[in-house]
C-alpha cells in the first residue's frame, strides 16, 4: 500500500496558498501576448497551460472520491479498474490535450484564478476534516496517465498531487518572455 507516515497537513495547506498566490501573480502580470505565446515543452499556449494547471486541482476532488469508494472494495477490483484506465490512455491523452484548448477559450484567466481559490479552499476544508486513518486509504491508479500517479495512491498522496502537477507545469510557462 501507499506510504503510511503522518501527513503534514499544514505543509499541504501552505502549498495550496503558495499555488494560489503564484497563479494570481501570473494572471495579474500576464500580457495578452504572453497568454497567447506557446509554453515550453507542450503544444499549449500559456493560457491553455494555466487551465491545465488549474485542472490538476479540479481532478483531485474526483480522485479523492474514487479512492474513498475503491478503498472499500476488494483490492483486485481497484487493480482491474486501474488497468482498464491504463488501456484507455490514448483517448485520455486526446481529451487531456484538447480540453484546455476549449476551456481556455471560455474561462478567462481571472476566472481561473477565482476557481483555483474556491477549489483549494474546498480541498483544505476536506483535508482538515479527514481522519488520520482515512488519509492512509487509497486505490490503484493508471500510472500511464500522469507522471505523478503512482500504482497505489493514498488520500494523503492525492491531497499533495495537484501542487506537484502545478509546480511541474509552472516551469513550462513562458509568460515572462518579451513579446
Amino acid at each position: 500500500m501507499g506510504e503510511h507516515t503522518a501527513m503534514d497537513r499544514q505543509a499541504v495547506r501552505d502549498d495550496y496558498a503558495r499555488a494560489r498566490q503564484t497563479f494570481h501573480a501570473l494572471v495579474d502580470t500576464a500580457s495578452q501576448g504572453g497568454l497567447d505565446r506557446l509554453s515550453d515543452g507542450t503544444r499549449w499556449t500559456n493560457r491553455q497551460l494555466l487551465w491545465h494547471m488549474l485542472f490538476g486541482y479540479i481532478i483531485a476532488r474526483v480522485l479523492l472520491v474514487l479512492a474513498r469508494i475503491f478503498s472499500r472494495l476488494p483490492r483486485r477490483l481497484g487493480q482491474g479498474f486501474a488497468r482498464l484506465l491504463d488501456a484507455g490512455t490514448k483517448p485520455f491523452d486526446l481529451v487531456n490535450c484538447l480540453g484546455p484548448c476549449g476551456a481556455a477559450r471560455v474561462v478567462t484567466p481571472r476566472r481561473m484564478a477565482a476557481m483555483l481559490d474556491r477549489i483549494t479552499g474546498t480541498l483544505e476544508r476536506r483535508l482538515t476534516a479527514e481522519a488520520d486513518a482515512g488519509l492512509a486509504r487509497g486505490m490503484h491508479y493508471p500510472v500511464r496517465w500522469d507522471p505523478f500517479f503512482k500504482d497505489f495512491m493514498t488520500l494523503a498522496d492525492i491531497y499533495r498531487y495537484p501542487t506537484q502537477h502545478f509546480d511541474f507545469h509552472h516551469r513550462q510557462l513562458t509568460l515572462d518572455e518579451p513579446d
